[in-house]
């Protein structure tokens, strides 16, 4: 029989691993007994003033002008119901700067954010119809109004090579991470409402680092021209 010596630095290794799966494993322990304990029934949705993505986000704004001969992602009959059943709105346009640079908008959102209805990620989206999802990173981006976390990744298909950035937000919260949208989830449950969310994409056709920068100005054009409220429903109270 053979005995196994584990280094000091093998352990240390393991501890990461260990106390991410003790984490995973609390939240998923809190979600059950909330789920038992305490059904939510109030939807945050419904203290809010009811908006309209079509009417709140301009066609035309700063440089930026809507551009109707260029589509954004296009899904599948079948993907499209599914997110009609998540999503109450939908948003989908192209604008063009007056340097003849084409930035695709995308913003979904969905008032029932409870353990059967859950915004889509980006990657799931652009990997359903087709495309290679890559180089997937988060980054801190600066709104003008405060910074947010946001994700990063290339999608590609064929000669088609787009650079995407989004983020989800719930309630109030803006996250791209499952942990962080499941304990925002877990958060509202013990109050008994259910949370809405959002999630905002947009993303452009070319190089990796100029499309990021390119969609970091877009971003923060659009922020300056809505009012605060409109503001707060993209973004969140992101403090400064």
């Amino acid at each position: 029989m053979s005995i196994t010596h584990l280094s000091m630095e093998d352990t240390n290794n393991d501890q990461p691993s260990l106390l991410k799966a003790t984490l995973v494993l609390l939240v998923m322990m809190l979600a059950a007994g909330a789920a038992v304990f305490l059904k939510p029934t109030q939807r945050v949705a419904v203290q809010h003033a009811q908006f309209n993505l079509e009417t709140m986000v301009p066609k035309q704004f700063g440089e930026w002008l809507l551009d109707d001969s260029f589509a954004p992602l296009q899904v599948s009959h079948d993907k499209q119901a599914l997110l009609d059943q998540i999503y109450n709105q939908n948003l989908s346009r192209t604008y063009l700067d007056d340097k003849g640079n084409r930035v695709m908008l995308s913003i979904a959102y969905g008032s029932d954010q409870g353990d059967t209805m859950k915004v889509h990620k980006a990657e799931a989206c652009y990997f359903d119809q087709g495309y290679q999802v890559q180089n997937v990173t988060t980054h801190d981006l600066d709104t003008g109004y405060g910074f947010i976390t946001t994700k990063r990744m290339l999608a590609s298909k064929g000669l088609r090579v787009e650079p995407v950035t989004y983020w989800i937000k719930v309630g109030d919260t803006i996250t791209v991470h499952d942990l962080k949208w499941k304990l925002s989830q877990i958060r509202y449950g013990l109050m008994g409402q259910i949370p809405d969310g959002l999630i905002f994409r947009v993303s452009s056709i070319g190089d990796e680092s100029s499309g990021y920068i390119l969609q970091e100005k877009f971003i923060r054009d659009l922020l300056a021209v809505l009012s605060s409220e409109d503001r707060i429903r993209l973004i969140g109270k992101v403090l400064l």
